[in-house]
């Protein structure tokens, strides 16, 4: 599909440890390999394992944009942790947003340490549906422990990205775009968890 609105722009959000650098990256190259232009904004937050961390990619058909998505101008939010969607949503989110997020928790250091509550997880699910026009949701971190490999869950989050339809992103153009940026013998694992990623996105 062609993109909805030119320049698109998209925040990808996790903590970090999650890969959130790695698949903006591996997004936006294989969107530029086929003739789009893309900015990829630099990660914000606190990047050490475990921080907020998010990027940024503008995409347009026409030229290159800046890489700040100004608040409230997010068309679409790819989430690995759920709370961190949920804050995204409510700085760069409006009526119109589309969410695709991974429903497992992230507990946070204070949430850890008893120090402050992690939201339930069902009203988490509530409100991002509430902020979104529409929400997709998949467990990407079961399907990753399935597969023996936790560190697969960005690369399944990929997958249900595609499974949306909700960008120009095609399977194949990501598989390429993977045989260039993973070792080869890590490529079966990575390409199942991005067919399985496809496979179990969900409303």
């Amino acid at each position: 599909m062609a993109i909805s609105c030119d320049p698109l722009n998209v925040v990808i959000c996790g903590v970090g440890g999650q890969g959130n650098i790695l698949i903006s990256g591996l997004i936006g190259n294989a969107l530029m390999k086929t003739g789009y232009h893309v900015t990829i904004g630099e990660t914000f937050g606190a990047s050490q394992r475990g921080g907020a961390v998010f990027s940024t990619l503008r995409i347009s058909t026409k030229r290159r944009y800046g890489p700040l998505i100004p608040q409230g101008k997010a068309h679409l939010i790819l989430g690995l942790e759920p709370l961190e969607t949920l804050r995204m949503l409510q700085q760069y989110g409006n009526p119109g947003v589309v969410c695709v997020a991974n429903t497992h928790p992230i507990l946070t250091i204070g949430a850890l340490s008893e120090k402050e509550e992690y939201p339930d997880s069902s009203e988490l699910k509530k409100a991002i549906v509430k902020l979104s026009r529409l929400a997709w949701f998949v467990d990407a971190t079961g399907i990753a422990s399935k597969l023996g490999a936790t560190i697969v869950v960005n690369i399944i989050m990929v997958g249900a990205l595609i499974g949306s339809d909700q960008i120009a992103l095609k399977k194949e153009d990501v598989e390429n775009e993977m045989w260039n940026t993973f070792p080869h013998g890590k490529m079966k694992l990575n390409l199942r968890a991005l067919e399985m990623g496809i496979n179990n996105i969900k409303l």
